[in-house]
């Protein structure tokens, strides 16, 4: 097999790899989840969680792909032969192409509604911006352009490869995307009543803490760091041999926790300077907030409107960082069990999830029937991998390497070959061989609506 690439840095590593957990899910999902769990309590469960189980679930995806240097799908069946573990790497791949699908219709809209931003169409009351995003989003071709465009400007970054797509792409826009998240932050928490906002979010109130409460913490804990999705596997198959793993993780949960901390001071300082409620859900983004943008900056419409442009270009870069990591799994996987180039493997991801997300858009109004147990194909498609596919890759990959790999590749993957000492492997054990598999089947059976 020809040179795979690999990351030239180690903080090419650590952009690249934060930027694929850091998303939607962190500007958009976090804070309203925080909105409706009560704040800065939601927030140290989460960061928890987070610290107790998503770094190990992270180095646990990390040990594999750089153990076997593969693809996902193939990484799972060289280290694990012909066993059913070999489908777990299978698996991902499918997740992963069904995400960035029904991903690049979200994130066509926010290129839309960045569009309308800059031309300063995005005005009125509460009514007619909701009905703008009814109008635009049942478009019968509009929003499914958009989604197809998405994935071809993901799809010209992915093809050039590791270190001169990826990794480069990656040191460019996780710096914007951070200097556009504080500006912003800067503006909300200057507003008249952003203190009420600001102590939402850091005062913790316990008295709204509960089981259901840890179990949606631990949850978007895995959502978040994208774990289950064979993106970390694929890109620490990308690693050097001196990556540290278990210090790239927490370098990556600790930028992903910052940027989703940061997301909320964005959003709830302008919330309640207007009066909005935090907990809107998710239609935050898109009829909420316009709103609140224009309400706050009333006094000063031009930083509204600059706001306002600021904050989809914000969310379109941050769904831009995830669909290239989403992209380069299927993409690395087509390329090597079909023995094509990278080119031709990418744009059969790209044609694929092309299908996908427009059979998704059209789902959401412009064609009656694109539906499975009475929801939109996207609705379905995001249920399904959100509440069955994620947790399920998680809750095999701890498994595979907590009971399954043997003990010296776990060691020395972990401990760089015995460089790094092995002070915290027996910790990192027993937290991915109990701990983690018992936390994800429980989250699993909540999300099912078991418990």
């Amino acid at each position: 097999m020809t040179d795979r690439g690999h990351f030239n840095t180690r903080l090419g590593i650590i952009l690249a790899t934060a930027g694929s957990a850091v998303g939607l899910g962190n500007i958009w999902r976090f804070p309203f989840m925080t909105g409706q769990n009560g704040g800065a309590a939601f927030i140290l469960i989460y960061l928890g969680c987070v610290f107790l189980l998503g770094i190990p679930g992270m180095v646990a995806e990390f040990i594999i792909g750089r153990q076997s240097g593969t693809n996902a799908a193939r990484a799972y069946h060289s280290l694990a032969g012909r066993t059913p573990w070999a489908v777990t790497g299978f698996l991902g791949v499918v997740t992963s192409m069904i995400i960035l699908g029904f991903y690049a219709v979200v994130a066509g809209w926010c290129i839309q509604y960045l569009m309308v931003s800059l031309g300063g169409q995005l005005q009125g009351d509460a009514g007619a911006v909701a009905d703008y995003f009814t109008s635009f989003s049942s478009n019968p071709w509009k929003p499914a352009l958009w989604a197809v465009g998405f994935i071809v400007i993901t799809h010209f970054v992915v093809v050039k490869g590791v270190r001169h797509g990826i990794e480069r792409a990656s040191k460019l826009m996780m710096p914007v995307l951070l200097v556009l998240l504080l500006v912003i932050v800067a503006a909300s928490c200057m507003l008249p009543g952003a203190g009420a906002g600001i102590e939402f979010l850091l005062k913790p109130d316990f008295s709204k803490l509960s089981g259901s409460v840890f179990l949606e913490a631990l949850g978007q804990a895995f959502f978040s760091l994208s774990l289950g999705t064979a993106c970390l596997c694929t890109y620490a198959s990308y690693f050097n041999k001196k990556t540290r793993l278990a210090r790239s993780a927490t370098q990556i949960a600790l930028l992903d926790s910052f940027i989703a901390i940061l997301a909320g001071l964005m959003i709830f300082p302008a919330a309640f300077s207007v009066g909005v409620n935090p907990d809107s859900g998710p239609s935050l983004i898109f009829i909420t907030l316009p709103n609140v943008f224009q309400q706050a900056f009333a006094a000063v419409p031009v930083l509204g409107y600059v706001i306002s442009v600021l904050f989809y270009a914000l969310l379109a870069l941050a769904a831009l960082t995830s669909t290239i990591s989403m992209h380069e799994i299927g993409t690395a996987f087509f390329h090597e069990e079909l023995h094509i180039s990278r080119r031709a493997g990418a744009w059969i991801v790209t044609v694929l999830c092309s299908v996908i997300g427009g059979l998704c858009s059209l789902s959401m109004g412009a064609v009656d029937g694109l539906t499975i147990a009475g929801q939109t194909l996207l609705d379905f498609c995001d249920g399904l991998t959100a509440q069955i596919l994620l947790p399920l890759g998680s809750l095999l990959t701890c498994l595979f390497v907590g009971w399954f790999l043997p003990r010296h590749i776990v060691s020395d993957q972990l401990t760089n070959w015995g460089e790094n000492g092995k002070g915290y492997y027996h910790i990192f054990l027993f937290l991915v061989r109990c701990v983690c598999p018992l936390c994800i089947l429980a989250v699993f059976l909540h999300q099912l609506g078991v418990i």
